[in-house]
């Protein structure tokens, strides 16, 4: 008996659950688990091969995207790499399914190769994947009246055209190009689905600049074999942080132009010491240029960095070329005293540059003026005794050769003053480049 009430219990409870799931068939087809996606889309009785509604007007498909992360930026392929969520929304009324709550389904990648979807492309990619992590990275969700929700996480590698003519204090304006590979604007249009609010970005932040402006336009693009293509452009501007290259290139190089001006403080018998300061200045800015250039594209036109170094190495440059005019008006000053016989025949030149502070400048006897010979047959060391007294014929000229002999003879005499007029003029000089160079890149 007790097996008999036992059988029986299960037979009703076996009923039951027929009746149940007949009731969850009759509500709603979409939770029926016996029937497949295939047969509830109708996926066999239509080819999508073709687009929806092919042969009439063209399909509208709607864009937005959402930008994960920029995850770099090339200036020397002049490229960038952006990740993003690619979304693409159409309706296909093949796929239209019966639902009475109008719920949807969604589906991954497996159904998305058995149904036609939009062959967007981005123009001007160097490569590109879709990520696969655990799995490719695709949605397809499908509602009952055959609208459909694509979307896809990509990460693609693009050209930007990039300006560096005010390099590092440029701006540079890059964009991202979708379009469709096979259908022109006669099949299938491209737009954007919410307008200006369909880019959206997560907080970027990037290492060598700062994100301006991100926004969303379209246009055509035209193939005379093919015909005209709508396409979407992403656009961003990228502001470059300058923070970075003032520590650096810009402070290294001022502080190797600065110190190239100790030398003019050092006295002009120090050679050694003179020396050696301005060829390592002259090196290390060498040095610098370098680098700033390996990592640069090779580009034929001047960047305002390197305005800016080669102008620097000129300064450092011409205080070596000064230290050598003192050198030599100063070799020419001890030579005209021991033909005077100010310093013994014995005591040469470079016997007067190896001691450093024995021959100083008080000592030295300046000649007048008025007692040079104005005619330029007297060579360099010829004293104004041995001058013979000729008369100028021409006053305006002569005495124009007569100035510019004067000058030359004091810093020859005088050859201290090349220094003391260094320690003025280089500073001002280079202070007056960075102002104008500052107020025009800045």
């Amino acid at each position: 008996r007790r097996v008999g009430q036992s059988s029986l219990r299960k037979k009703w409870k076996w009923v039951y659950a027929i009746r149940i799931d007949y009731k969850l068939k009759r509500q709603d087809s979409t939770k029926t688990l016996l029937i497949k996606s295939e047969q509830l889309l109708r996926i066999e009785e239509h080819d999508f091969a073709m687009r929806p509604g092919f042969g009439g007007a063209a399909i509208p498909v709607g864009i937005d995207v959402q930008v994960e992360s920029i995850d770099s930026i090339s200036e020397v392929n002049m490229d960038f790499t952006m990740t993003l969520y690619l979304r693409h929304y159409w309706k296909d009324e093949r796929l239209a399914f019966p639902s009475r709550n109008n719920q949807s389904r969604t589906f991954d990648s497996r159904l998305v190769k058995k149904i036609w979807v939009p062959d967007v492309f981005f123009v001007h990619s160097k490569r590109s994947f879709i990520h696969d992590t655990t799995m490719e990275n695709i949605m397809l969700r499908v509602y009952p009246d055959g609208k459909i929700l694509y979307s896809v996480r990509v990460t693609v590698t693009a050209l930007c055209s990039m300006d560096f003519s005010s390099f590092p204090l440029d701006t540079q304006n890059c964009s991202l190009e979708l379009e469709s590979y096979a259908y022109n604007e006669n099949d299938l249009m491209l737009y954007w689905k919410n307008g200006n609010d369909s880019l959206r970005t997560d907080e970027i932040v990037l290492s060598q600049f700062f994100i301006k402006h991100f926004h969303a336009s379209n246009g055509l693009a035209f193939y005379s074999s093919t015909g005209w293509y709508n396409r979407l452009f992403i656009n961003f501007i990228l502001r470059r942080h300058i923070f970075f290259f003032m520590l650096q290139t810009y402070f290294p190089t001022m502080l190797m132009v600065v110190l190239s001006w100790v030398s003019f403080w050092i006295d002009r018998r120090a050679v050694p010491a003179r020396v050696s300061l301005g060829i390592t200045t002259v090196l290390t800015m060498s040095t610098i240029i370098t680098g700033v250039s390996s990592s640069m594209p090779q580009v034929s036109y001047v960047k305002a960095v390197d305005i800016y170094l080669w102008t620097s190495f000129l300064f450092v440059f011409l205080s070596v070329i000064e230290y050598a005019a003192v050198n030599y008006c100063t070799t020419l000053e001890e030579m005209r005293k021991m033909k005077r016989g100010k310093i013994p025949s014995t005591f040469n030149a470079s016997q007067a540059m190896a001691y450093d502070g024995c021959f100083h400048d008080n000592d030295i006897e300046l000649t007048p003026f008025s007692s040079l010979a104005p005619t330029g047959t007297s060579g360099p060391l010829t004293t104004p005794t041995q001058a013979p007294d000729i008369r100028p014929t021409e006053g305006t000229r002569l005495r124009r050769q007569w100035s510019l002999r004067q000058n030359v003879d004091l810093f020859v005499s005088n050859s201290y003053m090349i220094d003391s007029y260094s320690r003025v003029a280089f500073p001002m000089s280079y202070l007056l480049f960075n102002i104008v160079y500052w107020s025009l890149y800045s």
